[in-house]
């Protein structure tokens, strides 16, 4: 019954490996590790624990509350809105986001200027929406392990940035991890 979470962590697990670019570039060669960090994470992670999350709404069982046309549409404006920040966080970093390599430049405009990480606020408002949209016992386990994988990601990948990007730690210091401090661009 709750074989979704056994592909969600297999698919976080395995997305994690973007966090060791630096790692497994200082060990196999700048272009190995390039190829290691992409499979794990485009090929391998992201695809499986997007299977995984899906299973878990279509194995929903026990709803916390009883879903409302209003809670729909919340879901989805929910949903829309981490996509819409996805989208420009993509378009901000273009291929940097498929491909991190160990000669990445610092992006700092753009999205890149509010928030250090949108594509996981955006990820994580999606997994939000889904809640709201499907609000059952299975997706509430779903979105609890996304939302600590994206702690942990974010995290290992801080880590992993600073070793490969000048001026990524000053920037930490300037700019909020994940969700925009709005006193300071309004």
């Amino acid at each position: 019954m709750y074989y979704f979470l056994i592909l969600i962590i297999t698919g976080f697990s395995s997305h994690l490996a973007s966090a060791f670019t630096t790692t497994y570039s200082k060990r196999f060669g700048g272009k190995t590790g390039t190829l290691i960090s992409f499979l794990f994470r485009n090929v391998l992670g992201i695809p499986v624990w997007a299977f995984g999350y899906y299973l878990s709404v279509k194995s929903s069982d026990v709803f916390l509350y009883n879903s409302s046309l209003l809670s729909q549409i919340f879901g989805w404006l929910i949903i829309t809105l981490g996509g819409i920040i996805i989208i420009a966080a993509l378009i901000s970093i273009q291929t940097k986001s498929a491909v991190a390599t160990e000669h990445d430049s610092l992006v700092h405009s753009g999205i890149y200027a509010i928030v250090r990480h949108p594509i996981y606020c955006g990820t994580f408002l999606e997994f939000i929406g889904v809640l709201v949209f499907y609000p059952s016992y299975t997706v509430g386990l779903a979105f609890l392990t996304g939302s600590a994988w994206i702690l942990i990601q974010a995290r290992f990948e801080e880590t992993d940035l600073i070793k490969r990007i000048p001026g990524y730690k000053d920037y930490m210091s300037k700019v909020p991890r994940f969700f925009p401090i709005l006193s300071q661009h309004f």
